[in-house]
């Protein structure tokens, strides 16, 4: 799919058309991430900055149920 950069004020962008927005499974207003690879850019939904602190808030809260329930409880 080819792409073509545009001028948006002072800045340049790209549209993306509709099947790919589909694609991405991503609509007007949404995030998506452009992530480096050795083949290219690769744009995603997947933020992995993202999913790796929920990785650690997932251990920590399974390490510290008894307190995080006794702190709920106050």
């Amino acid at each position: 799919m080819k792409l073509k950069i545009t001028s948006i004020g002072n800045s340049a962008g790209v549209i993306l058309p509709k099947e790919l927005l589909a694609r991405l499974r991503v609509e007007k207003g949404d995030e998506i991430h452009a992530l480096e690879t050795p083949d290219g850019i690769r744009l995603s939904r997947y933020d992995p900055e993202f999913a790796a602190q929920m990785a650690v808030a997932e251990e920590v809260m399974r390490e510290r149920r008894d307190l995080l329930r006794k702190l709920a409880d106050s």
